[in-house]
């Protein structure tokens, strides 16, 4: 597919071979993409590929599969970097994912820290955004302080003007909320931590299905993201870092790989990336990452933007003419994540009904209780739409939340 041709679900559906499957004797509707999306045929193929004809160790091998496992795992390295446009290959540190990559920059960050340092994180963060943050201050006496939030999802970027000080070394955000699909706005947070010399990281797991971020142009010193969430395997993601910062880090493990020279009386580390790369990698899952990334671009972001919102704006309005219902997080500015309770009735229930009739939501506080004690509430119905759903399987939702209402009433 190009960016030239005109977008068609039904031909994307066919790449996705898990959504012929059913449930409970129902056609799949599968509404958790923001937790894990699903994987095309072209990614599985490359995963096959891998362990059929090239499945060897990289960087160390002189042999045949050694070097050419080497090279797409580089060149997948490569492609990441395009996709982010990242100044340089090596600006790409390859993890297990976005809490690996978060908890790798707070453990480089604990011999840089001291007591009375302040933190800011914003009150929408997933739990990987913050429990490392809190294990950092209790290590360095640094304080964490809250960016609030309003009713409607969004940050008071006028109280986290107020927040930041000379006292303020980092800043942490996610680029769209996990549980609400609020976008928020991350140029701005960047540009005014900046101004009292604040290092910012970025959560952009949920934003990268949806919106290609540019590290360049936000300026952003680290961000963070898990192949999972866009087409790709689980168990690999990576981090973006600046080559200064990723110089003036640590290393997170110690092993094989990451060092330039072991000898019993010292350790020299090797250069970047491999610094932050200690053991075997997920060799096969950075390469699916790579092949991930090259078939969302064959489709274009614009395009998946574009037909996301559609699907938004559409579910939005079928859910809102239930009787009871209340969405959180109504943001105009977010992505086709829709986090819904009905008066009177638990999350989990009506989860529970709706996977009966084959339809998978998420039920829950999504890691991120601190928004659901804002709130007020245990928990939401969250439905989180991709690009390779229809609005048939909205009105399939409709028609199931309509009916575990009545069962559950």
């Amino acid at each position: 597919m190009s960016e030239t041709i005109v977008f068609d679900v039904q031909v994307v559906r066919q790449d996705f071979p898990i959504l012929n499957r059913e449930v409970n004797g129902k056609p799949l509707v599968y509404l958790d993409n923001a937790a894990t999306s699903q994987t095309p045929k072209q990614v599985i193929d490359c995963i096959v590929e891998y362990y059929s004809n090239y499945n060897a160790n990289i960087h160390r091998g002189v042999h045949a599969l050694s070097q050419e496992a080497t090279d797409k795992y580089e060149q997948a390295r490569q492609k990441i970097q395009k996709h982010f446009n990242a100044d340089k290959p090596h600006e790409i540190i390859f993890t297990s994912g976005t809490t690996h990559g978060i908890n790798l920059v707070a453990n480089g960050f604990s011999s840089i820290l001291k007591k009375g340092d302040e933190i800011l994180v914003s009150a929408m963060e997933h739990h990987s955004n913050i429990v490392p943050w809190q294990m950092l201050c209790e290590r360095t006496g640094a304080v964490l302080k809250v960016i609030p939030m309003n009713e409607e999802g969004e940050l008071l970027m006028d109280a986290y003007g107020e927040l930041l000080s000379k006292n303020t070394k980092l800043v942490f955000c996610n680029h769209v909320s996990n549980a609400l699909g609020t976008i928020n706005p991350i140029e701005q947070i960047i540009d005014m931590a900046h101004q009292v010399d604040a290092t910012v990281l970025i959560d952009g797991a949920q934003a990268a299905p949806h919106i290609k971020a540019d590290v360049q142009k936000l300026n952003v010193d680290f961000y963070v993201v898990s192949a999972h969430k866009m087409c790709g395997p689980t168990g690999v993601g990576m981090l973006y870092g600046k080559e200064e910062w990723l110089n003036k880090l640590p290393p997170y493990q110690g092993g094989g790989e990451m060092i330039a020279e072991v000898t019993f009386e010292k350790t020299t580390y090797a250069d970047l990336p491999h610094k932050f790369e200690a053991g075997t990698p997920n060799i096969c899952g950075g390469i699916a990452f790579g092949a991930a990334l090259d078939y969302m671009n064959a489709i274009g972001f614009d395009a998946i933007s574009a037909y996301e919102h559609e699907l938004l704006n559409y579910a939005t309005k079928k859910l809102l003419a239930i009787d009871g219902l209340k969405i959180y997080g109504t943001s105009q500015n977010k992505t086709s994540v829709i986090s819904f309770n009905i008066e009177g009735l638990h999350p989990y229930d009506i989860g529970s009904i709706l996977d009966k009739l084959g339809i998978a939501v998420r039920t829950g506080h999504h890691c991120a209780q601190p928004i659901m004690d804002f709130y007020k509430i245990p928990g939401t119905v969250r439905a989180s739409f991709s690009f390779y759903n229809t609005k048939e399987e909205v009105d399939i939702l409709t028609e199931g939340v309509r009916r575990a209402k009545n069962m559950l009433a």
